[in-house]
């Protein structure tokens, strides 16, 4: 198993590192210390298995994985244990408190060996739910704020660090859920998914204008402009043409 290392401690990646000499089918190919490196690195290695960490610079671990089209098998590795519960919701094979135990690691190696990495791996996903109508009403709370929203006046999700946030009326709350998580709840003829970090209500398009190597750009009613990734626009045309 060819494993990346994604730490901004350099002494916690030595000694994992280290650690991971232990065990000879796992074979250290790089190592990042931040979001934007890990994403090169993975790019570049495709690695087989993440040790990684949530609190970094420049963006979480789940900020990562929610930004990655394709991800490999994960292990969190982290002094951090509140996060536990949210790690297995997205599919992570162990969460390892630093400083990380040989037999734990050992542990959470064995759940990997038992995944099969000949193929790519989808990107986390959180369990399925009730997939919900526009007509929905949804309760959402944001600190000691809460609001009961119909889904048809949503009109953008949007990653913001490790939350959503949600635009309707002028409210932008924040909850803890993924968009991977949202696109199960979400009916597909209203919501689209745009791009990496935005899901749009095709409902409140007010303007569309070709972009950049042939993308869309998308103004909201009342709302902002959204550009639509190259691979979306080319799924927008093909769902919305005739």
């Amino acid at each position: 198993m060819n494993a990346l290392l994604i730490d901004d401690s350099r002494l916690a990646r030595t000694e994992l590192r280290h650690l991971l000499q232990a065990f000879s089918d796992v074979n250290v190919v790089g190592e990042a210390k931040n979001a934007a490196e890990a994403r090169t690195q993975i790019q570049a290695l495709n690695p087989d298995l993440l040790f990684l960490d949530i609190h970094m610079p420049g963006g979480s671990g789940f900020d990562l994985l929610a930004s990655l089209e394709i991800a490999p098998q994960v292990i969190f590795t982290t002094a951090y244990d509140e996060y536990a519960l949210r790690a297995f919701e997205v599919n992570a094979l162990d969460y390892l408190l630093k400083p990380v135990q040989e037999n734990r690691l050992a542990a959470a190696l064995d759940k990997a060996r038992t995944q099969t990495f000949a193929s790519p791996i989808l990107p986390p996903t959180e369990p399925a739910a009730t997939p919900l109508t526009a007509n929905d009403q949804v309760f959402v709370k944001d600190g000691e704020r809460c609001w009961f929203v119909r889904l048809s006046d949503i009109r953008l999700f949007e990653i913001n660090g490790s939350y959503t946030q949600i635009y309707f009326n002028d409210c932008r709350p924040l909850i803890p859920r993924t968009l991977q998580h949202l696109e199960t709840r979400l009916d597909p003829k209203v919501f689209f998914r745009a791009n990496r970090q935005q899901i749009i209500n095709l409902k409140w398009i007010d303007t569309i204008e070709p972009w950049f190597s042939n993308t869309l750009k998308i103004k909201l009613k009342d709302g902002p402009e959204v550009e639509v990734s190259r691979q979306q626009s080319v799924r927008f045309r093909e769902v919305m043409s005739l």
